[in-house]
């Protein structure tokens, strides 16, 4: 169960992380959708910075994959920290700089975000009490 989480916050971070880096204009006027978007209401757009986003989600992607290959439980608590020092600090900004979100998106990305670190904490609240193998 812990394997399976590590993978699919690597896949979904990841997948986000290369949009971030590889086409940041499209991650910054059209995510999650161009009906919907997010990001570009909180102006102004920054090639720089959307890239070194993308760079820095990809790095701590690195640590969630390795993480998830070789489940050491010492590299799993790092990995699932790690990801924690984002999605905090993430979610904390977000949920209180809604003003320019339709009531729907604001629901939305709140409650996404939100499960981007309740995934990571109950990982590692069951790492924590897992044997010497994670599996």
């Amino acid at each position: 169960m812990i394997r399976a989480g590590l993978i699919f916050l690597a896949v979904a971070q990841g997948a986000v992380g290369l949009v971030q880096l590889l086409a940041p204009k499209f991650f910054y006027d059209d995510f999650p959708t161009s009906a919907t978007p997010w990001v570009s209401l909180l102006p102004p757009y920054n090639e720089h910075l959307m890239r070194d986003v993308g760079a820095l989600t990809l790095a701590y992607v690195l640590v969630l994959a390795a993480a998830a290959i070789w489940p050491e439980p010492k590299l799993v608590r790092v990995a699932l920290a790690a990801n924690l020092v984002f999605a905090i600090p993430h979610f904390v900004f977000h949920a209180t700089h809604l003003d320019h979100y339709p009531t729907g998106s604001a629901v939305a990305q709140t409650i996404a975000l939100a499960l981007a670190v309740l995934l990571p904490l109950g990982l590692l609240f069951l790492s924590a009490r897992t044997a010497p193998a994670v599996t």
